[in-house]
């Protein structure tokens, strides 16, 4: 199996000549066996690239533009489906190919067979990532808001504490001023009986 990757050699656009540019050498780097088709000066190759992108990947114009890579017959992607399947380390997948020996890759080799298109793997992937963010913010919520309830409660508690204690102070106050009150009440009945045993001792000398 061969990569077919086509390309537009004397394209104007830097950008487009960026992007060639990036997908030829990480092959070339990686040694990944592909070969160039140049749309530019064979109408053959232009023909036979729009022919067989498929119809959802191309833009509203109906005029995809390279570079746009296929293994022999089998569409793999554009240079963003690329860049996406190189930065999720799911390349080999991408291109339908089986990952060479100790390389690390995040797919298996079936995967790979069965996934030629990596875009798909990618959005799946991106998909699973996505629910288990969202499951795990969900319970940190959760989570929040029990610790809310808690903090409400133990603080209702500690006030309602300071209450009861504030009314035990407040009683024990009553009741020592009311002792104080009848201690003073005896005293003075004791006082006012006193003069009174003076009077009758006195009129008994006087009676003698």
């Amino acid at each position: 199996m061969v990569i077919k990757v086509f390309v537009a050699t004397s394209s104007g656009s830097i950008a487009i000549r960026k992007k060639q540019q990036e997908v030829v050498g990480f092959l070339e780097a990686n040694k990944i066996d592909f070969k160039e088709f140049d749309i530019a000066g064979d109408e053959d190759n232009r023909k036979w690239m729009r022919e067989n992108v498929p119809g959802e990947k191309k833009p509203q114009n109906g005029i995809p533009l390279p570079p746009q890579i296929f293994n022999e017959e089998q569409y793999c992607g554009d240079f963003d489906s690329f860049f996406s399947a190189k930065e999720e380390n799911i390349i080999y997948s991408f291109l339908g190919l089986a990952p060479p020996p100790g390389s690390k890759v995040t797919k298996s080799p079936e995967e790979a067979s069965s996934l030629p298109d990596g875009e798909v793997a990618g959005e799946a992937q991106s998909t699973t990532e996505g629910t288990e963010k969202a499951e795990e913010s969900g319970e940190q919520e959760a989570q929040k808001e029990g610790d809310e309830d808690a903090g409400d409660l133990a603080g209702s508690q500690e006030k309602d504490e300071e209450e009861e204690e504030t009314a035990a102070e407040e009683t024990k106050e009553v009741t020592t001023e009311g002792a104080e009150g009848e201690a003073e009440g005896e005293e003075a009945e004791e006082e006012e009986e006193e003069p009174g045993e003076e009077e009758e001792e006195g009129d008994e000398e006087e009676e003698s």
